[in-house]
C-alpha cells in the first residue's frame, strides 16, 4: 500500500465566493502603478523621439518646415538618395575602420591593464582603481576640450613634451587637427583613454573569478605565465570579452562629441564619420532633417545587425561554458 505525501489543497476561506481566489492570492496591480512614472518618462524621452525620427526619415522635413510646418511624405526617396551618395559610403568606411581600430586598441589595452591589476599590491590596486574610475567618470565634452588644449600648436603640452624628447624634432607649431593622420591619432588616443577604464575594471572583475587551482595546475605542468594567461585565463574571460567588445562597438560606432570638438570632421572631411555626416546633413548649411534622420536610421540598422551577431556569439559561448 502506497501512502500519498502530496499536500492537501488549501481550503477556501469561509465566506469566500465559489470560483474566486482569495484576495491575498490575486495578481496585484501595485507593481504596474509603481512602474508607471518611469514608463511614462521612458515613453516621452526615448520611444516617442525614436518613432518621430523614423517617421520624418520618410519625409522631406527641412529648414522650411521649421518655420512653416509644411512637409511632404516622400517614402523611401530619402533612403535611395543617401544610398546613392558617395559621401555616405565614405563616411561608413571611415566609421568601420575607425571603430575597428578603437575597439581593438581599447580592448587590448584594457585586457593588459586588468591583468596587471591582479599583480599589484592591495594599496596600489586601490589607487589604480580610483584613478580609472575618475577618468571614466569625466564627461566626454570636458575631456575633449582639455584634450584639444593639450594638442594645441605653440602652447600645447603634448607638442612641448614631444619636442623635448628630440626624437621627431621641433613640433611646437604642429596643428594636429589640421592634418588628417594626426587628427585621427589625436581622436583615437582620446577615445581609447576614455574607454579603457570601463574595459579594464570589467575584465579585472571577471579575471578575479578564475579559479586559482587552474592557474597553479598549469604552472605545475611547466606552462609559462603567458601560456597560463592564454590557455587558462582567456577562455574564462571569453563571455566578458565578447560583452565589452559588443558594447565598445556600439559606443565607438556612435562617437561624435570627441570628433566634432577636436576636428569638426576635418580637415577636408577626413575625420567625418557617420555621426558627423548625420549632424552636418541635418543641421549644418542646407538643413535637411529628413535626410539626416534617414542616415541615423540606417546607422541604427547597421548597429542592430552587429549587435545581434555578437549577442548570438555571446549566448553560444555561455552555453559552451
Amino acid at each position: 500500500m502506497v501512502t500519498s505525501l502530496a499536500p492537501a489543497p488549501p481550503r477556501r476561506p469561509a465566506g469566500s465566493p465559489r470560483g474566486r481566489l482569495p484576495r491575498s492570492t490575486r495578481p496585484s496591480l501595485a507593481p504596474l502603478w509603481l512602474l508607471s512614472p518611469a514608463g511614462l518618462v521612458l515613453l516621452c524621452v526615448t520611444i516617442a523621439p525614436i518613432v518621430f525620427l523614423v517617421y520624418i526619415s520618410f519625409t522631406d522635413y527641412d529648414q522650411r518646415t521649421l518655420f512653416t510646418g509644411e512637409y511632404s511624405v516622400v517614402g523611401v526617396d530619402q533612403y535611395a538618395a543617401i544610398l546613392s551618395d558617395s559621401e555616405f559610403w565614405l563616411s561608413l568606411l571611415r566609421t568601420v575602420v575607425f571603430t575597428a581600430t578603437l575597439v581593438g586598441g581599447s580592448v587590448l589595452i584594457g585586457a593588459g591593464m586588468s591583468h596587471l591589476m591582479t599583480r599589484l599590491p592591495t594599496v596600489m590596486r586601490y589607487v589604480v582603481t580610483v584613478v580609472l574610475i575618475l577618468a571614466w567618470a569625466m564627461p566626454n565634452v570636458a575631456s575633449s576640450l582639455i584634450w584639444k588644449w593639450l594638442f594645441q600648436p605653440q602652447y600645447g603640452v603634448v607638442n612641448w613634451l614631444v619636442t623635448q624628447t628630440g626624437v621627431v624634432g621641433d613640433i611646437t607649431s604642429v596643428n594636429w587637427a589640421a592634418d588628417p593622420q594626426l587628427a585621427w591619432v589625436c581622436i583615437w588616443l582620446l577615445v581609447v583613454w576614455q574607454a579603457v577604464p570601463f574595459i579594464a575594471l570589467t575584465l579585472y572583475a571577471a579575471e578575479t573569478q578564475v579559479p586559482l587551482e587552474r592557474k597553479e595546475a598549469a604552472r605545475l605542468d611547466g606552462a609559462s605565465e603567458f601560456s597560463v594567461y592564454r590557455v587558462v585565463v582567456l577562455p574564462a574571460l571569453k563571455p566578458t570579452m565578447l560583452l565589452v567588445t559588443m558594447l565598445s562597438i556600439i559606443w565607438d560606432f556612435n562617437v561624435f562629441n570627441q570628433i566634432w570638438l577636436v576636428s569638426a570632421g576635418g580637415p577636408d572631411r577626413a575625420t567625418s564619420t557617420l555621426g558627423v555626416f548625420t549632424y552636418t546633413t541635418a543641421f549644418s548649411g542646407n538643413v535637411q532633417i529628413g535626410a539626416g534622420s534617414a542616415i541615423a536610421v540606417a546607422s541604427t540598422a547597421i548597429l542592430l545587425v552587429l549587435s545581434v551577431l555578437y549577442i548570438r556569439n555571446l549566448v553560444r559561448s555561455g552555453e559552451e561554458l
